[in-house]
């Protein structure tokens, strides 16, 4: 059985791969549908239309300002994405460079990336978001530095971690013996040994950067308008509770579900990639 084969039977095996798989899925065919295709403009404001019930032409209903809810989850659910896969891309390929250069070098090199890393990590994503805000003024570019400055340092242990582990092994230390370079080592064995550990890191950082991108535009310091965002219309439906709950059911459950499905997916992801872990549980 090749490996791409057993890697599939493994996956279809596993309940938290499927489920998270599934969701994750739907996370992203909502927002492909939403650049060909949304039930109203997510854009026009309607005040004769505002707060309606679910019904035939609105299928969840509307806003305080007549908007189409189901075309804001949609477009939500795009601009979701774009901030996790920027803010995660940043993290991945900083902190991947630098953990990969502490564990080459290691010495004075290693100590001054972990160093910083630890630094990094006293400012939390919302913490930096808000410091910039009062420097830069509030939009969704900060909040995707804030948030892959916030990965760099977890991707960078990670990855050291990984790699220190890798370098001690015995193919490495055959590398070494036939005059291969750190950095050829690097790309040549290390990095492919621990990518799949990475993959898993960074489903896992994508889920956390959908839930900031959520705080922060809750917060007002995240996507503006006109733009939708999960986040915002739970912020603009908290004042109408008791009139019309279920604003803010509707973008609670999505981001809810968006969250779980990435969680289960590196889950999932984890134990189909080591089939050891699947044997212990």
């Amino acid at each position: 059985m090749s490996a791409s084969a057993s890697f599939l039977t493994r996956a279809t095996r596993h309940s938290s791969f499927v489920i998270g798989a599934c969701l994750s899925l739907l996370l992203v065919l909502a927002a492909t549908l939403s650049w060909v295709w949304t039930p109203w403009s997510p854009y026009e404001i309607d005040m004769a239309a505002k707060l309606q019930h679910p019904n035939a032409m609105h299928w969840l209903g509307t806003d305080p300002f007549g908007r189409d809810v189901t075309s804001l989850l949609l477009v939500g659910a795009r601009n979701s994405i774009l901030v996790g896969v920027i803010a995660v891309g940043i993290g991945l390929t900083i902190g991947t460079t630098l953990g990969l250069l502490a564990a080459a070098r290691r010495g004075w090199v290693e100590e001054l990336i972990m160093r910083l890393a630890d630094f990094t990590f006293a400012f939390p994503a919302i913490l930096s978001a808000i410091m910039m805000t009062a420097v830069f003024g509030a939009g969704i570019v900060n909040s995707i530095i804030a948030i892959g400055i916030f990965n760099i340092p977890t991707f960078a242990r990670i990855t050291r971690a990984s790699a220190n582990a890798i370098w001690s092994r015995e193919f490495v230390l055959a590398a070494r013996a036939c005059g291969k370079g750190p950095w050829r080592i690097t790309f040549d064995h290390i990095l492919p040994n621990i990518l799949s550990a990475l993959i898993v890191q960074a489903t896992i950082q994508f889920a956390l950067a959908i839930l900031a991108e959520a705080a922060l535009s809750y917060l007002g310091l995240g996507t503006q308008p006109p733009q939708p965002s999960w986040g915002r219309m739970l912020a603009e439906a908290q004042t109408l509770l008791f009139q019309a709950p279920l604003l803010a059911v509707f973008p609670g459950v999505a981001i809810a579900l968006a969250v779980l499905g990435l969680n289960l997916l590196g889950d999932g992801l984890r134990d189909v990639m080591d089939p050891r872990l699947s044997r212990k549980r």
